[in-house]
């Protein structure tokens, strides 16, 4: 239970972590049917497979699935005279990632922020709503808010422990406003920044970016106008389409394929480490 146990604290703090167990084994074996381990995603872990090359390319693997976010089964052959196992037997293990939760954090609590919070925890989202004004900022406007801030939106990341996936929607309500929650934005290191606006914002607001500093690589990280082209008009409709967009970019990530390993050598293809991604039940 301690391994469950951590990976539960770690998650609420906002740390990943993942669960490799020993779901099948046939001969000799330096661990049994069920053994646990838990990798940190820094490679730190608790619990043991066994030890030796095993237990090191079952961290690989660990690592590799937390970077995809997906589940996945690592066969070994221990017939290599590798790390001090030439056991002869076979070990199936299941390496499953636990994530926190997605993190929105979204600047702006007007119509469509408000909407857009409700829809992101329907969705599992984490959420937090910046607003300078408290008549805003407060539970009875948003109350599907996980966190509410009441700061400058220049400001508004001071408060935030910035996670790399996290999700940023801007919807302000001016130019100004916009600009200023872009800059903070665009100072983390999200996955996602979009910005609620036309076409014809996102030429001014470049402009203005780069009269900043910020560079065209910065620049482009803003995805303006947020949201698929839906035909959205509503702050409901509105809502549907960015949150789509976001799950979009969430999902969006390349599922590992995988082979046979032997023990203290995972299979390679162009440099990738392979590994056979699992369904979820």
């Amino acid at each position: 239970m301690q391994v469950y146990e951590e990976a539960l604290r770690l998650k609420s703090l906002g740390k990943s972590s993942a669960v490799a167990t020993i779901v099948e084994c046939h001969g000799s074996s330096p661990q049994k049917q069920g053994a646990k381990m838990l990798v940190r995603d820094d490679g730190s872990i608790m619990g043991t497979l066994g030890g030796g090359c095993l237990e090191a390319d079952v961290v690989q693997g660990a690592l590799l699935s937390l970077k995809s976010g997906e589940p996945m089964t690592l066969p070994f052959e221990l017939t290599e005279r590798e790390g001090g196992l030439v056991c002869g037997g076979t070990v199936l293990v299941y390496i499953d990632p636990v994530l926190p939760d997605p993190h929105l954090v979204i600047l702006g609590a007007g119509h469509v922020g408000k909407r857009l919070a409700r829809l992101a925890r329907f969705t599992g989202f984490r959420v937090t709503v910046v607003d300078d004004r408290k008549e805003f900022a407060n539970r009875e406007n948003i109350p599907d808010a996980s966190e509410l801030m009441i700061t400058d939106f220049e400001r508004a990341f001071e408060g935030i422990p910035v996670e790399a996936g996290m999700f940023i929607v801007v919807a302000t309500r001016g130019h100004n406003h916009d600009l200023d929650a872009v800059k903070a934005a665009l100072r983390t290191g999200a996955s996602y920044i979009g910005l609620l606006g036309s076409r014809r914002k996102k030429a001014l607001l470049n402009k203005a970016l780069e009269e900043c500093g910020f560079s065209k690589d910065d620049i482009n990280r803003v995805i303006i106008p947020v949201g698929l082209e839906i035909g959205s008009v509503t702050p409901e409709e509105i809502s549907v389409s960015i949150m789509a967009q976001i799950i979009q970019k969430r999902r969006d990530r390349g599922a590992s394929r995988g082979s046979a390993a032997s023990c203290s050598r995972l299979v390679q293809e162009n440099g990738v480490l392979k590994a056979a991604s699992a369904s979820r039940e």
